[in-house]
Order: C-alpha cells, then sequence, then structure tokens
C-alpha cells in the first residue's frame, strides 16, 4: 500500500493582527527560541571532529552513502557506559533513529500495518450530521434545524485556517504581511538554487574554497523547517519540546543513538538549552540552502584531502556559507534573476487580490511589512498584481499600492520589532529614491488626524520601527499576533495508523497498571515466595508488552516515514510536540498552508480552539474508562 503524502507547503507568513483589545502592549525583545529570522581544533583524517570522547565502549555511526560521497569508512568513537534514560523505554524513539538510518541506506521501511480489513463505511461513515449529535442535542434538549443541513462527515482541508488562541475576525483593525513566502511563493527548487549556486561561487573565487565545491548539487527535499544546525560541530538536530535531541545527523551522516546521547544530554543538569550562539534556528524555507551548503562542506572536510579545509572549524565554515548567502540576497544574484524572468520562480495565487481586498472592503487596514528593499518589491509585486511581467512604463505605476493602506520595505525584522531607535524614510515610488522624515513628531506635528494627513502624501516608505507603525495606522494599543502558515494534510491511511498506535500505547499503559495490580495484590498475599502460577502471571504481561512494543516501534518507524524519509514529522518528536510545533502552539494564534487562506473565512468568522487536554482528562475523556471509586469491572 503506498502512502501518499502532502508535503508542507512552502510559506512562513509574518501576519501580523492588531486587535481592537484595549490591551497595552510593548513590544518584548525575541526570544532566541521564537521563529524568528536568525539573521575547536580541526579534524583528524580518521575520525571527525564531533567525535570528541574517548573512554571504554565502542560506538559506531552510520557510514552509509551520503549524496555526495560514494564509499565513506565507518566512523566510530568510544563512550563511558551509561545509565538508562528515561527515553529508554520509549519505542518510538528507536522508531526516529532507524528512520535516520534506513534513509542514509537508501531503504525503506517494511509495511507492517494493513487496514485493508476495515470496512470502507466503518472508515468514512454513513451516518448524518443528525445522527453525529443527536445523543448531545438530546441531553442538553436542543432542537437546531440548521444541524440537519451540515455534511454526514466534517471536510477537512489544506484551505482550512486552524486555531491555537482564539480570534475573532471582525475584531481586526489592521492585519499585515510579509512579502517573501508569504504574499510571494517561490518555485522550488528553481529559487532556492540561485543563492545555492551563486554561494558556491563566492566560496571558490572569493574565499578560496576547493574547486570541488562547485560541484554540489542542491536537493531541498533533504530538509525540513524547525532543525537545529549545530555549528560548532557540523550537525543537523531535530529535538522536542523537551530539548531532547531525538534525531541527529552530522553532514549527511546519522549519528548513532548513544553518540547523540552523550553529545547532548550528559547528565540532567547540563542538557543544552540550544540558544547558544553557535545553534541555528532552520525555521524558514531560506535556511536550507544554507543548511545543504554546511553539510555539503562537512563532508568534504571530513572525507577530501584539504589542508584550507582543516584548517577552519566548522563554525567558521558555517559563518562564511551565511555571509555567501546573504550576499547573493543584497547583490542582485537573486534577485536580479527573478526580475527578469519571475515567472520561472514566483508562484501566482489568484486568492492574493480577492482576500486583499475583503480586508479592506470591511474596514480592516492592511499593510505590507517586508524585508525586502523596494525595487525588488515593486518588480515582484506587479507581478503578483497583473499575474504577468510588466513593461518598464507599466511597473513604474505600481497599481498593486491600491491594495494597501500602507507599505514598509527594508524593515530590517527582527530589529523592526525591538529597536525603537530606527530612522523611517519616505520612498518615492517613481524612481525609489528616498527623503528623509522627522517619524513621530511629524505625525504629531500635523495636528488632529495627524496620522491620515502623514500618510497623503505618501503611503511608502523604508525602515523605521514598531511605533512608527502604530502611529501610521492609528492605532494607540493593541495586541500582535504572530502566525506562522505552514501544514500539511494526513490520508486517511496514515490518520487510522497514528489512531492504532495511541491504542497500543494505551494497551502498554493498561500492562503496566495491571502489573501494578498483580504485585499489590502479591504483597498484601503474605507468601514469601512467587509460587508457579504468580510467576507465570508476571512472564505473561512481560511477554506481551515485549510484544506490543516491538510492533510500535515497526509502527512508529512506518508513520514517521510517511511525512519525511529522514526527518519524520515536523510538528511532533516522538510522542511531543517537536520544538517547531511547541513554538507554533505557542506563539501563533491561527496557522495555514498559505496566506490567501484567510481569504476563504467569512469576516464575522470566529476561530476556536480545538482544546487542549492534560493525560488525565485523556483517559477520563477515553469511554473505556472508569473511576475506581465507581462501579468497574474486575
Amino acid at each position: 500500500m503506498t502512502v501518499r503524502q502532502l508535503l508542507p507547503v512552502s510559506s512562513l507568513v509574518a501576519f501580523l493582527a492588531t486587535i481592537s483589545w484595549s490591551l497595552s502592549v510593548k513590544p518584548s525583545p525575541p526570544s532566541r527560541g521564537r521563529m524568528a529570522l536568525i539573521n575547536s581544533c580541526s579534524a583528524r583524517r580518521d575520525r571527525p571532529a564531533f567525535l570528541t570522547r574517548v573512554t571504554n565502549r565502542q560506538v559506531f555511526v552510520s557510514s552509509a552513502p551520503s549524496p555526495r560521497i560514494n564509499k565513506l569508512p565507518p566512523l566510530s568513537a568510544t563512550i563511558p557506559d551509561e545509565e538508562m534514560s528515561s527515553y529508554d523505554i520509549d519505542e518510538d524513539e528507536a522508531a526516529e533513529q532507524s528512520l535516520a538510518a534506513l534513509s542514509a541506506n537508501g531503504e525503506a521501511p517494511h509495511t507492517i500495518y494493513d487496514d485493508s480489513s476495515v470496512n470502507e463505511n466503518d472508515k468514512y461513515g454513513t451516518r448524518t450530521a443528525m445522527d453525529r449529535y443527536s445523543t448531545t442535542l438530546q441531553k442538553f434538549s436542543l432542537s437546531l434545524p440548521t444541524v440537519s443541513n451540515l455534511p454526514s462527515r466534517r471536510p477537512i482541508s489544506s484551505h482550512d485556517v486552524f486555531c491555537n488562541r482564539e480570534l475573532r475576525l471582525d475584531n481586526l483593525k489592521a492585519v499585515g504581511f510579509d512579502m517573501d513566502y508569504t504574499l510571494a511563493q517561490y518555485q522550488q527548487p528553481a529559487f532556492d538554487k540561485l543563492a545555492f549556486d551563486g554561494a558556491k561561487e563566492k566560496l571558490v573565487k572569493s574565499l578560496g574554497y576547493p574547486s570541488e565545491v562547485l560541484d554540489f548539487e542542491y536537493d531541498h527535499t533533504y530538509w525540513v523547517r524547525g532543525l537545529i544546525i549545530d555549528t560548532q560541530r557540523g550537525n543537523f538536530l531535530k529535538i522536542d519540546r523537551h530539548k531532547y535531541v531525538r534525531v541527529a545527523y552530522h553532514g549527511f551522516q546519522p549519528i548513532s543513538k548513544n553518540m547523540r546521547k552523550q553529545l547532548y544530554s550528559r547528565t540532567f543538569n547540563k542538557v543544552p538549552s540550544f540558544t547558544e550562539k553557535y545553534f541555528v534556528n532552520m525555521d524558514t524555507l531560506f535556511q536550507h540552502v544554507d543548511a545543504h551548503l554546511f553539510a555539503s562542506l562537512v563532508e568534504l572536510k571530513d572525507y577530501g584531502e584539504h589542508d584550507f579545509l582543516d584548517g577552519k572549524t566548522y563554525e567558521e565554515i558555517y559563518r562564511q556559507v551565511r555571509e555567501c548567502v546573504d550576499l547573493c540576497h543584497r547583490d542582485g544574484v537573486i534577485k536580479d534573476e527573478v526580475a527578469k524572468n519571475p515567472e520561472k520562480y514566483l508562484v501566482l495565487d489568484k486568492g492574493l487580490i480577492p482576500m486583499l481586498n475583503k480586508f479592506r472592503a470591511n474596514g480592516i487596514k492592511v499593510f505590507l511589512l517586508t524585508n525586502s528593499y523596494w525595487e525588488y518589491t515593486s518588480t515582484a509585486m506587479n507581478y503578483l498584481f497583473h499575474e504577468r511581467k510588466v513593461d518598464a512604463e507599466t511597473q513604474k505605476k505600481n497599481e498593486w499600492l491600491d491594495l494597501f493602506d500602507l507599505v514598509v520595505v527594508g524593515s530590517c525584522k527582527p530589529a523592526y520589532l525591538t529597536d525603537p531607535y530606527l530612522n523611517l524614510f519616505r520612498v518615492m515610488p517613481e524612481d525609489g529614491s528616498l527623503r528623509n522624515t522627522d517619524g513621530l513628531f511629524e505625525i504629531e506635528a500635523l495636528g488632529e488626524d495627524g496620522a491620515r494627513k502623514f500618510l497623503e502624501m505618501g503611503k511608502t516608505f523604508q525602515g523605521g520601527n514598531w511605533n512608527h507603525l502604530q502611529a501610521m495606522l492609528d492605532i494607540e494599543a493593541g495586541r500582535r499576533y504572530s502566525t506562522l502558515v505552514i501544514t500539511y494534510m494526513l490520508t486517511y491511511y496514515v490518520r487510522n495508523l497514528r489512531n492504532s498506535i495511541m491504542e497500543l500505547r494505551k494497551l502498554r499503559d493498561e500492562f503496566s497498571q495491571y502489573r501494578d495490580i498483580l504485585t499489590r495484590q502479591f504483597e498484601s498475599s503474605g507468601e514469601d515466595l512467587m509460587s508457579d502460577e504468580w510467576e507465570r502471571m508476571f512472564s505473561q504481561i512481560e511477554d506481551d508488552d515485549f510484544m506490543v512494543k516491538q510492533k510500535l516501534s515497526d509502527a512508529s518507524l512506518e508513520y514517521h516515514s510517511a511525512f519525511h524519509p529522514r526527518w519524520g514529522q515536523m510538528f511532533v518528536a516522538g510522542y511531543q510536540d517537536s520544538r517547531f510545533g511547541y513554538f507554533v502552539k505557542n506563539y501563533a494564534c491561527l496557522y495555514t498552508s498559505k496566506a490567501t487562506n484567510l481569504g476563504l473565512a467569512s469576516m464575522s468568522r470566529s476561530f476556536r480552539t480545538s482544546g487542549e487536554l492534560l493525560p488525565h482528562d485523556n483517559e477520563m475523556s477515553d469511554k473505556f474508562t472508569c473511576f475506581i471509586d465507581e462501579e468497574c469491572d474486575k
């Protein structure tokens, strides 16, 4: 059976909404853990530098073929014997680590789950909406004619908007969008290759890197967002919300479980915070280029014969990769090419203009806040507005500006949200030239309705800070929301497999609970030695639990591989939220697959959370659960 995966849609939206609630909020300094753009000795030839501990036990790191090296010597290191971690009982951790090894060897997980016996009616249901809600309606004495008009099954699609914190659209006073990877989606891998190829040339021709670097090939499918780059060791990590490293690679090579624990969880009070300066969060699609180029250079340093790279640390290599990629965004290597062939790199979205017009028609102020400068912003937005490349005369008109109440380019986020001393300049759309402004003082000097008068002189600006934004939008106090827009959909098969995995986990938990009951019964029996019957019962529990654990590990491996062959789910690590999922849940009010999905909702729409449950609530909500002080089957 083939598991069809709908990969995450490439969109990270900096969705800023100022709500008409009377909350006075100052912008707080950006946490290093938030999803914001971020803006030793050389290795021995026979052992990469990241393998540093040497004592009494051999551990091997996979030497499977990488995207660049056809044959590699085995990597080995020694680490001391360690006490068992609480994670050693987690069958899903082994599954994720196995996923890394299988992907490195080019293998696919064996399919163990078979849902062919499930009746189609049981899969999708044939009841009406009234049947689904009839019991609840009867309990509350409700008669609701609208229920009979609802679909028999609640429809969910990749165009839905999902809610972490409740939000009413008709309470919005202003809504703002980033441009890159938000309103302007990019074709992959064509767009990334501009930065990848440009950075390769800069590394070789300007910084003296080996000519082999020019042969590197970019593969955007190798990466997912939410990873962490350990620039000090040349490692790539997937961690959960408790900062436990679930999967790790050195370059393109998977790191063994024991080595991973030795590096990142040596003792309970020395777990890395992952906020140190040498850890870099991969939270945007822009960083996939950095990751792939850095991983390729890690492999070349470890297994190539280059004195030039031997004299550099991994951290220095990453820093130079970052500088070269960043220069490509600033010197025209990327944006000049996009301006020449926008149809090759930009994705048109029919819902863009209707969504923006809809917000403005309902009295909501709409603004664009982008780090891109005016020339590129004008090119990209003209293409998205006219749905074709336009001539010079048409571009100078910038008709797309009518979609916005305010446009800020060159905003320098995240500093825009934290530095109150950044100056605001007015952009002249005709030629892109800049004019000084007095910012807040000028708006105040214009007297009553100063914001409107200030924008009548021109609504296109460069730089500034959040104080200017609030003043120009005439919003004194409010609450801003940064919404991450990214999601994927599950096929029925994958969803059903997940449900079955959770059922098996509940079964293991009941085995443990039953063992506790038997243990208490034996202790209260007064017997000094276990009889054969007692031993048989305890042994049977152990055997059954072991069988379930083995199936769980295989099923988890199959489940994770349905999302990504190397990293598994992006929002989940094991049975916990991944670091990425944790920040989406805690810092995003809404999330969806692309910005224009917001335009599909009516302006009276109230987004509601699905509700969060603690473990005891989850167990009590199970219809097969009963309280021990109530009547239960013994």
